[in-house]
């Protein structure tokens, strides 16, 4: 298979750094309603009539739930260091609230388990997105008392899992849960109200938070933070008009959740402009969504690019496209990064989710079925080569995780778009390591064999 970039890349990484792979818990457990699990914001979103393009719903995913066992063998076969999960609140607590479902917790038991016999390192995400819906019918995260709730939870897990996991997350992109979810509605819960969005967005970060205070009181040893999706973002033109329209774009994407955990205050630009749908912050939520954190996780897939004269056609960009209508643009994640490191006191720093949708076609060879999916690889490749630029110039990473392990349930897009690094036919839920699969195991391998004389010379 060609390489798209060199296994060995321009600039070396560290022996500790940690490469790994990521998934969510409704994207691919399935067993909706196996061992007492309760309804998620998803469930309940996914049957709405055209919320989600293909009709689909999470209800099998991959039945992962089901299949545990043989995709920690997957897992394993890449030589990862680490795995990125996330728990289902409404399967350890179905109604988010009240005492833990022993069958559900269960599940995640003998996921760490696998994941440490296997030489794994479990990194834990307590929120991606999938709410129980008992707790939605009483407001949801727009609701104060929702901040509690999260909080109670965080402290259940942790007492069965901290001790075990290397890390714990406590929300995966709050902008995608505020925004999409309440601004847009194209995200359960399906509503449509900007105000309702900042809200939810400041109970987000509040509940990070508290959970980070509640979890170190209770002596939890995993290193803890959160995990945001941000893009760099620059204007359509030169013009003044596209300056000021990316400049409030990237307070409301970026700076929006980045000054409050760091600086402890939201940015005035963005607050003057939402004026009275700016969200209601009690005296000391600042100080607690400022709560320092051992590490802070990046989602990055593509650039953001704003006009002020309306939406920005991708195709003007003159850059590839993934199948998600994304650009692709490397450097956009050395420049982000860098941009991070100049603005912010920032701590230890993952990039937890990068990778791509493209449209896989099994085929079969005489070595057996295979998808060759170069674009992936060359995706993935060269994004790894960003995160080694920015490490180069004193950006403080210490890891990268491919999203994703397998195909999925791609949210409002349903099981059309494909970012797994593992093919998954959906009829039969046949599991087929694609190229990108095999190409990042050889890089990893090249990885380890250059740990080995760093590890024989410390010793």
């Amino acid at each position: 298979m060609n390489s798209p970039v060199p296994l060995h890349p321009q600039h070396p990484f560290p022996p500790d750094f940690v490469w790994g792979v990521a998934t969510s818990a409704f994207q691919i457990e399935g067993a909706a309603q196996a061992d007492g699990r309760g309804e998620s914001i998803w469930d309940r979103f996914c049957r709405q009539p055209g919320a989600i393009a293909d009709g689909s719903n999470g209800d099998l995913a991959c039945d992962h739930y089901h299949r545990l066992e043989s995709d920690l063998d997957l897992i394993a076969g890449l030589g990862v260091d680490a795995y990125r999960f996330s728990m289902s609140w409404p399967r350890v607590q179905p109604s988010g609230s009240g005492p833990v479902n022993e069958a559900g917790m269960a599940f995640y038991e003998r996921l760490v388990d696998g994941l440490i016999r296997r030489g794994i390192k479990p990194y834990l995400t307590l929120n991606h997105w999938d709410l129980p819906q008992a707790l939605q019918d009483q407001g949801g995260w727009a609701a104060r008392e929702t901040v509690h709730r999260f909080v109670d939870y965080a402290r259940l897990a942790a007492a069965r899992l901290g001790h075990r996991v290397v890390s714990i997350t406590t929300h995966n992109e709050p902008w995608v849960m505020a925004v999409l979810g309440h601004e847009h509605g194209i995200f359960a819960p399906g509503q449509r109200h900007r105000g309702t969005a900042m809200q939810v967005a400041h109970h987000l970060l509040l509940s990070h938070g508290l959970a980070l205070q509640a979890l170190r009181a209770d002596g939890c040893p995993a290193r803890l933070g959160i995990v945001l999706n941000l893009s760099p973002i620059g204007p359509a033109t030169s013009s003044p008009e596209d300056a000021a329209a990316a400049r409030l774009e990237d307070g409301r994407s970026v700076r929006w959740y980045m000054d409050p955990l760091f600086k402890g205050q939201y940015p005035e630009d963005v607050w003057q402009h939402l004026g009275s749908d700016a969200p209601q912050v009690q005296p000391g939520d600042m100080d607690i969504i400022a709560t320092p954190m051992d590490f802070l996780g990046v989602n990055y897939y593509t650039r953001g690019v704003v006009s002020a004269s309306g939406a920005w056609n991708v195709h003007q960009g003159g850059k590839p496209l993934t199948d998600m209508g994304w650009e692709i643009v490397p450097e956009g994640l050395t420049e982000l990064l860098l941009r991070m490191h100049r603005d912010w006191q920032l701590p230890p720093l993952y990039v937890k989710e990068n990778g791509a949708a493209f449209q896989d076609t099994l085929v079969q060879t005489d070595a057996g079925p295979r998808v060759h999916d170069q674009e992936r690889t060359d995706y993935i490749a060269s994004h790894i080569a960003a995160v080694g630029d920015a490490l180069a110039q004193g950006v403080p990473m210490v890891g990268y995780m491919v999203w994703s392990l397998m195909d999925n349930f791609e949210w409002a897009s349903g099981y059309a778009k494909r970012f797994g690094i593992v093919h998954v036919d959906y009829a039969t839920l046949q599991r087929t390591p694609k190229d990108s699969y095999l190409w990042y195991r050889d890089f990893l391998q090249a990885q380890h064999a250059q740990r080995a004389p760093v590890a024989a010379a410390a010793a």
